[in-house]
């Protein structure tokens, strides 16, 4: 399954010698983003003698066992702090541990606040004076603006007890973080990363797009929750990893967007992988209320074009081919 992968990171090209005789951390190394930050830093940490330390929460899926081959492993809970302890000072840190499903944040709000603050207050402690942190933020903090090419300028404005306040208000708070360390001298980016999707991911991984496919694969059709009016603007995976990494280390500002070009409803998404599958869609009669979802989520990102030149996107259909791929190995497995 890893060939999809590997097939995959020869669409990205980033100058990696900033990293050379350095060592870098991945927080949440087997998320969709980490997999494919530490398949394409692996596949140049021979060249450049590159020292790799990953941290997963639990023991490493057989599936993705290889891509964790001659890298520092670190398995446990990232909000415990005697897990520090032993973790010697590091040149880059990528913060991108979390939960990145609406599903899983909701499920234990304590810790989603956690691994947003308090954690990435531990992991600045074990960044070098001159080293970079990179914390992995979200488009969840335009909660409530429901408006088209939001800019980096702007905030949201839902309020502490909106339904998905422990995620959006935790990763201000982990912005804020940021800021204050950056008062201090310390080099740190802030990416604000927006509905990423492409292979990697596990079973019951339950973000739309994959929902959606794997409805296709289990179901003669695919059922809506809603009538799927939501507009939403999707990254295929190569190209949010692409321009992380040029944020990480050539970006000139703080704070970037960081997402697709594409938008649509989510009933032309199901439409599109329903064409693929040859199956229909089914809207429900009563829709199922989904907790604090936006109606719109589109932000700008061309503060990053401006400044990196980005003129190619994977188009949604090539994505939708390699997800699908990934997706019906992964099940039939």
């Amino acid at each position: 399954m890893l060939n999809i992968i590997n097939e995959d990171l020869k669409k990205i090209d980033i100058d990696l010698s900033k990293l050379k005789n350095k060592s870098i951390l991945i927080t949440g190394a087997s998320g969709l983003l980490g997999v494919y930050l530490l398949s394409y830093i692996k596949s140049q940490q021979e060249k450049y003698n590159i020292t790799i330390y990953v941290w997963t929460k639990n023991s490493i899926d057989p599936i993705f066992a290889p891509l964790f081959e001659n890298c520092v492993l670190i398995t446990g809970d990232i909000t415990d702090k005697s897990m520090y302890k032993d973790i010697p000072q590091l040149d880059y840190i990528i913060h991108s541990s979390g939960y990145g499903q609406p599903a899983k944040f909701l499920i234990d709000k304590i810790k989603t606040i956690e691994i947003n603050t308090v954690s990435t207050i531990w992991l600045f402690e074990k960044l070098k004076k001159d080293g970079t942190f990179l914390f992995v933020s979200s488009s969840e903090i335009y909660d409530g603006l429901d408006e088209y090419d939001i800019p980096e300028e702007e905030i949201g404005n839902t309020t502490p007890d909106h339904p998905r306040a422990c995620y959006i208000e935790g990763k201000k708070c982990g912005e804020a973080i940021c800021h204050t360390y950056i008062e201090q001298g310390i080099n740190a980016k802030i990416v604000r990363v927006s509905l990423t999707y492409g292979p990697g991911t596990k079973k019951g991984d339950t973000r739309v797009v994959n929902s959606l496919i794997e409805k296709a694969i289990k179901n003669p059709t695919i059922k809506l929750l809603d009538s799927g009016e939501s507009i939403r603007t999707y990254a295929y995976v190569t190209d949010v990893i692409e321009m992380i990494m040029n944020i990480g280390l050539y970006g000139k500002k703080t704070t970037y967007n960081v997402g697709g070009t594409e938008s649509f409803t989510i009933r032309e998404l199901a439409r599109d992988i329903g064409k693929i599958f040859d199956k229909n869609i089914e809207i429900p009669l009563i829709s199922k209320e989904i907790n604090g979802s936006p109606q719109i989520v589109n932000i700008c990102i061309d503060r990053y074009l401006e400044e990196f030149n980005k003129t190619n996107f994977v188009v949604i259909n090539e994505g939708l081919i390699s997800t699908i791929n990934w997706q019906k190995k992964l099940y039939e497995s």
